[in-house]
């Protein structure tokens, strides 16, 4: 039976919400494989992914099944205890990466809030307080507390709330000499994300995580990646920094590893957790039983060659259509990203309107993302299927034309 509810529409949101977000006009009710419905029934392709966290579309039947299973038997006990849903997952990531150890937490932002107190903490007590300095990139994004917006290279999300916190420079992306000439022996670590995702899906070059590596080896800081967005397959790799074979030391993962349920991660080595003794870190609801079953179903059924592959494949038929049409309509000036991680960069004509394109998309039954003003970005499904993609990008294509055409 189900549970009547009072009626709602979106202008509640204007009444009842604090307004830091602008939601679209039409509020999604229903969502199956790569299609979500809104109220009204109308049908529309999702490349948006929840933000790159669907990873397997929605109402994806083992996930349904092991939330329902996992809600049938234990929901939460806190880290009072432990449950089995965490230690399994526990060990199948540790079993898929470099890590050894894993906390579990509930977001991206919590992830990296771990990662970047562990860094600190290990510099502490190894090398004393001095060194405590960060260095991360410019228009790199962390997180919104106010460590990992700090950390975050993305003034307009930072500014206005007050003293920073210390001990925090930025340097160019993708700029190894800017980067040697920034790290010292105060450095604890370097935060970089393999793919700059709110940055504009820009992916990292090789030689530029190699010598990052470097750096942090030779200055006793750690390497910390921010995989929040580009791990869980999205890249066609497990994780990208297996794509680049440059390993951190400290991983941070979210969004897609719980495919919708809120769970994140931070991953890491055994001999540096063991800075993180009992009492220096905790959360009440990470690693509760729900979001570890669900995440658990999400690396069983993603880890796998066939999916992986799948990504690659998926990604070239996204990218040769995407470039005929930024050529066509004179759009897009490169079409970028690794995996289903994909940024469209609008050429100086078009600079500043992603979010007229995106709106446009809707209007044709289609949801993509923005990166930044002059990024559009698509993060679909893992599993969207060679003809969504086609009926997608027709749609696509459709709004383009009607925008370049107006």
């Amino acid at each position: 039976m189900s549970v009547q509810h009072d009626p709602v529409q979106r202008a509640d949101f204007d009444q009842f919400m604090v307004p830091n977000y602008s939601p679209a006009a039409f509020i999604p009710v229903r969502g199956e494989g790569s299609r979500v419905w809104d109220q009204t029934g109308r049908e529309l392709l999702d490349f948006a992914g929840g933000i790159a966290v669907n990873v397997l579309g929605h109402a994806h039947p083992v996930l349904v099944k092991a939330l329902t299973e996992q809600a049938n038997a234990l929901w939460h006990v806190s880290n009072v205890f432990t449950n089995e849903p965490a230690l399994r997952l526990a060990k199948k990531l540790t079993d898929a990466t470099f890590a050894e150890r894993v906390f579990f937490c509930n977001s991206g932002a919590e992830a990296n809030e771990a990662a970047f107190k562990l860094a600190r903490r290990v510099a502490f007590d190894k090398f004393g307080e001095e060194k405590c300095e960060i260095i991360a990139a410019v228009n790199s994004f962390h997180g919104r507390t106010l460590f990992t917006v700090s950390v975050g290279g993305q003034p307009k999300y930072s500014d206005g709330f007050g003293p920073k916190i210390q001990g925090i420079s930025h340097v160019p992306y993708n700029d190894l000499e800017a980067l040697k000439a920034a790290v010292s022996d105060k450095t604890c670590a370097v935060v970089l994300e393999p793919i700059q995702g709110e940055g504009g899906v820009l992916p990292a070059d090789l030689a530029y995580l190699q010598g990052a590596r470097e750096l942090c080896d030779k200055h006793n800081a750690l390497l910390v990646f921010d995989e929040v967005q580009s791990g869980m397959g999205r890249s066609g790799s497990l994780f990208t920094y297996q794509h680049y074979g440059v390993t951190p030391d400290i991983l941070s993962s979210a969004k897609s590893l719980g495919g919708g349920f809120p769970i994140g991660a931070m991953l890491t080595t055994t001999e540096l957790a063991k800075h993180l003794a009992v009492g220096t870190h905790g959360t009440t609801y990470g690693g509760n039983p729900l979001a570890c079953a669900v995440a658990e179903a999400v690396v069983d059924t993603i880890n796998t060659p066939e999916v992986l592959e799948g990504v690659k494949t998926k990604h070239q038929q996204f990218k040769t259509a995407l470039e005929k049409i930024g050529q066509q309509y004179a759009v897009f000036s490169e079409v970028r990203g690794l995996g289903l991680l994909i940024g469209c960069v609008l050429t100086d004509a078009w600079k500043g309107k992603a979010k007229v394109i995106l709106d446009a998309a809707a209007q044709e039954g289609l949801m993509v993302l923005q990166a930044g003003p002059d990024v559009v970005r698509f993060a679909p499904s893992l599993v969207v299927t060679e003809a969504e993609i086609n009926e997608g990008l027709a749609r696509f294509e459709r709004a383009v034309a009607k925008v370049t055409q107006a």
